[in-house]
């Protein structure tokens, strides 16, 4: 199966599953800006996807849409390194016109499947899979505004997740234009344009992932305010 088989195949499935994981990341954008500004709003979220079958397969489409863009992109990274062969050990500068994170992609990569480890350590693994098999945890597992709140007042984990946060932006503001390019919905003229919409809307979207982190650091939520 060309898909699976061809270097332009393989560059489908990664665009295919990259612009559903940024979809993905846009739904959980309005859900955790909701708890910015409720207590219950964002806890209502939470019990409406807590251990239910629906939210567990949609966390399972998830996780493979996850693991299958990772492997490819590791394939593919592996699979450039082989065609450039000992040239890749040559002393070259970096042409002016390539961006630093089309360089760094692999270790742009590393770095966020790190961070979603944690995430899904400080999130996933105490509230829907502490649900599912009812292990006892700090807080109930379906008070996500409680499990941000105790998350992100330890300053480690803070900066750990603007690492991870900024590491995502310089990932997706490439990989954004890169997919329409791959998908072949990016021509000469909306080749830039692509780009343009991609880093605005990349940029807002981790902009408010870093608000959200940064109100809850800083104790100045107005959800905070109420619960007190």
């Amino acid at each position: 199966m060309w898909l699976l088989n061809s270097s332009i195949g393989r560059k489908v499935v990664m665009s295919v599953t990259g612009v559903a994981l940024i979809l993905f990341l846009t739904f959980h954008c309005c859900m955790n800006v909701a708890a910015l500004f409720s207590a219950d709003a964002y806890n209502t979220i939470c019990e409406l996807l807590g251990a239910n079958w629906y939210a567990v397969v949609a966390t399972l489409g998830l996780a493979a849409l996850a693991v299958i863009h990772i492997v490819y992109a590791f394939i593919l990274t592996a699979q450039n390194r082989r065609a450039r062969g000992n040239e890749r050990y040559a002393v070259t500068d970096t042409p002016a016109k390539v961006e630093w994170a089309s360089q760094n992609m692999l270790v742009l990569g590393i770095i966020i499947l790190l961070g979603l480890l944690l995430h899904l350590f400080n999130f996933w693994f105490n509230m829907m899979f502490a649900e599912l098999v009812e292990m006892d945890v700090l807080h109930s597992p379906s008070d996500g505004f409680a499990w941000i709140v105790e998350t992100f007042s330890n300053p480690v984990y803070v900066v750990l997740y603007i690492i991870w946060l900024v590491a995502i932006w310089l990932h997706l503001t490439h990989g954004f234009w890169s997919a329409m390019q791959t998908l072949g919905i990016s021509g000469k003229i909306w080749f830039n344009r692509w780009r343009v919409i991609g880093f605005v809307y990349v940029t807002i979207l981790m902009a408010c992932f870093l608000i959200v982190v940064l109100a809850f650091a800083f104790k100045c939520a107005p959800s905070l305010c109420c619960a007190l």
